[in-house]
């Protein structure tokens, strides 16, 4: 055992991290080529070639932006010039320095495989740099899709740091994401996590003395056909001059749920014989999308839906490209009320780690949420629990945790896939909707 503040066990674990941890040039590394269809391409960790470095962590401070670098290969001088590959811009490195914690080194210049920081950089967290000799891009790492929301309302309206705040933090973490929902007007911030959010609220109250209300979690829900649906649909609209006139005739039909991650919708044209003209095609698949965004039940888009068009009938003065997209809109909307719809929620792989008296709390605690449990270890005296629970039951998770392990209980949680809620869940969230658009008339 160790202590930094004791300085007891430091040099020992320096000794092992630098005798069993790999260097540089023990690593693959990989790059994308961007002059050539971004082939992949290794890194050569030594300081003789071009230059390459990632900017993986941004920092304010006193100077204004502290930006984080990764040398992956060559040798980066001060003052010389380093291109921004997302921008094409080029920079003067005018300061180079080595951190030490909290204190700053300044240096001349770094090799592959090290870490230093810079000052006046315009960039996100991600962001490749080069010299310009090469053009290419560090692999992006993987930001997997937010699983909680927020709504966020600043108390005092007239806050300039408000909007300030949240784009520095979308620079810093890719993983936080900021969007003003369109019939709301709300501003929605969402994330990895109910605690991941709170940070970035507190963080906002601490650094730049922004108090601010936060609504509800919306949680991610979807909407999806259950059985296969027909459909014969035709838009007509007469007016002074030329009308409007379309058919289509085709049916929905459910996607298997092991091919909905790598296809969540799909428009398949099996019109033979020119009744819809081919150019009016792209129009039908328009109001197929259109129809996905917001589903009838809770509001929320419709996936794992292939609608297929087989015939229909054209105008040849009222037919348009419009009529079209209305008529597959409503085509598609009204065949989907008739597919036996069911509303999906995130369901999330939690692992809970407490110490083993605490098993039965931490079992009972997941079974209350309607959590399914997978999987129960116990390494010496600690147990770690694993489940399947739907995300709109994890609300308030940590704190029920923290009281009932005495504070010594974490967990983790990672998106697993959406799954059908229970019946009555869904009743209850579709009167909740119809509730709410009837406030809004």
């Amino acid at each position: 055992m160790g202590s930094a503040i004791k300085d007891k066990g430091i040099q020992t674990l320096l000794d092992a991290v630098t005798s069993y941890l790999p260097d540089s040039t023990e690593v693959k590394n990989t790059m994308l080529d961007l002059d050539n269809n971004e082939q992949v391409v290794d890194v050569v960790p030594y300081s003789n070639q071009p230059f390459v470095g990632l900017a993986f962590k941004l920092e304010e401070g006193k100077y204004g932006q502290l930006t984080y670098i990764r040398v992956y290969q060559g040798r980066l001088e001060k003052g010389q010039f380093a291109y921004h590959v997302k921008t094409g811009k080029k920079v003067k490195i005018s300061r180079l320095v080595r951190m030490h914690s909290n204190s700053m080194e300044d240096v001349d210049s770094v090799g592959a495989g090290e870490i230093c920081a810079l000052f006046g950089i315009d960039c996100a967290s991600g962001d490749t740099f080069t010299d310009g000799s090469i053009n290419c891009s560090m692999s992006t790492m993987f930001v997997p899709e937010s699983v909680i929301s927020l709504s966020l309302t600043p108390k005092d309206k007239n806050s300039p740091n408000f909007s300030k705040a949240l784009n520095r933090f979308q620079r810093e973490d890719p993983t936080f994401r900021v969007h003003v929902d369109s019939e709301s007007k709300q501003t929605i911030i969402s994330g990895m996590g109910e605690l991941h959010l709170d940070i970035y609220v507190e963080r906002m109250r601490r650094e730049y003395n922004v108090d601010c209300v936060t609504g509800k979690p919306q949680v991610a829900f979807r909407e999806t056909a259950t059985k296969r649906s027909e459909f014969t649909y035709t838009h007509k609209k007469q007016s002074g001059g030329a009308g409007q006139f379309a058919r289509v005739i085709g049916y929905i039909e459910p996607i298997d749920p092991e091919q909905q991650a790598e296809l969540p919708h799909e428009f398949v044209n099996n019109v033979v014989g020119g009744n819809i003209p081919t150019n009016y095609i792209p129009a039908c698949e328009k109001g197929f999308t259109d129809g996905l965004q917001d589903g009838f039940m809770v509001g929320h888009p419709i996936v794992g839906v292939r609608m297929v068009l087989q015939d229909g009938a054209a105008h040849s003065v009222d037919s348009s490209e419009l009529a079209f997209r209305l008529a597959a809109f409503h085509a598609f909307r009204e065949s989907f009320k008739t597919s036996n719809p069911r509303v999906l929620e995130p369901l999330m792989t939690v692992e809970v780690s407490a110490p083993i008296e605490f098993q039965g709390n931490v079992l009972g605690s997941l079974n209350k949420r309607k959590g399914l449990i997978i999987d129960t270890e116990t390494q010496e005296d600690y147990c770690v629990v694993s489940a399947e629970v739907p995300l709109n039951n994890m609300f308030g998770y940590s704190t029920e945790l923290r009281s009932a392990t005495q504070g010594k209980g974490e967990f983790s949680m990672e998106y697993k896939r959406h799954s059908p809620v229970l019946p009555n869940v869904q009743e209850d969230l579709i009167k909740e909707y119809q509730k709410k658009l009837a406030e809004k008339k």
